[in-house]
């Protein structure tokens, strides 16, 4: 075995971590193979002789990378949520970026829908110092030379996106457990198209509000009583195995992001222990306006 070899062997032992962190930086699993595989070619080049540690290294060129795609897609502002309509969910199982949908749907539960939805409203700075920090342990010595700021000011960068990823809520803790197990209890349901349980969870005169987008054809964006709202999620809720609960504007709310970009947000009001009202947004423009965040355990 040569010199060569013996480095691509070391290489293939980091790469599921770096894809990892790559996966987590860009939400996109052939993105991340890009930025994987672009530090492969930058090690090929590269004497590794030199280098006195390869971990380190192949981090810091990954998310080098991975900083400039983030940079380069804001730039192109690509990829505006909410604008596949129901009856084009062509991505709902990740077939239409290359990637390999089963890897694809471990890695967007493995990460959660709803923090791969708030970390791609990071800026592409905040973002790879979060996902270094807060979720790999780098210190931010180490972080502040890749997205070229001071230690001091990448540790305020990973502070105001942790802040942005936790979010704020507006009712007491009790409330938001309250309103959590209503809203896990009717996406549980809507999963299994368990009409029973749905009329369980809703209250007797719901009203269910859908915006245009989020409905096929001749269906009416206002439905009234807890039937009539539990039969249609029973017949259009299969995007609830994309739905996860989340912080929208503070309460409880869910988002529904195949392959962890935002398709449509659930809002929902309650009484008691009964959701008295929810409303599917799918309007790209009051899906930019929302506030979302990761609920807590």
């Amino acid at each position: 075995m040569d010199e060569q070899d013996r480095l691509a062997e070391r290489f293939e032992t980091r790469r599921t971590h770096l894809r990892a962190v790559a996966y987590r930086m860009l939400g996109s699993l052939s993105e991340a193979d890009d930025a994987v595989q672009e530090a492969w070619l930058r090690l090929s080049r590269t004497d590794a002789g030199g280098i006195e540690n390869l971990p380190a290294w192949l981090r810091t060129v990954v998310s080098r990378v991975c900083l400039d795609m983030l940079r380069a897609r804001a730039a192109r502002r690509e990829e505006p949520v909410g604008q596949q309509p129901p009856e084009q969910d062509r991505d709902e199982r990740g077939t239409d970026d290359g990637g390999d949908p089963e890897q694809e749907a471990l890695l967007v539960d493995s990460v959660g829908r709803a923090l791969l939805v708030v970390l791609d409203r990071l800026a592409p700075a905040e973002r790879i110092a979060f996902v270094l920090h807060d979720t790999f342990a780098v210190p931010f010595e180490q972080i502040a030379p890749i997205v070229e700021r001071t230690p001091a000011t990448t540790k305020k960068l990973a502070s105001r996106a942790r802040q942005k990823v936790r979010g704020t809520a507006v009712d007491s803790t009790v409330d938001l457990a309250r309103q959590r197990r209503m809203v896990d209890a009717f996406l549980a349901a809507a999963r299994l198209g368990d009409l029973d349980a749905l009329l369980t969870v809703l209250a007797p005169d719901v009203v269910r509000r859908a915006g245009r987008a989020a409905l096929p054809p001749g269906v009416e964006t206002t439905a009234i009583g807890a039937r009539t709202v539990a039969e249609q999620t029973v017949v259009f809720g299969r995007r609830a195995c994309f739905a996860e609960p989340a912080l929208v504007n503070g309460s409880v709310g869910a988002v529904v992001a195949p392959r962890g970009r935002l398709l449509l947000v659930l809002t929902f009001t309650t009484e008691g222990e009964r959701i008295t009202g929810y409303e599917v947004i799918a309007d790209p423009a009051r899906l930019r306006l929302l506030e979302l965040a990761v609920l807590g355990e």
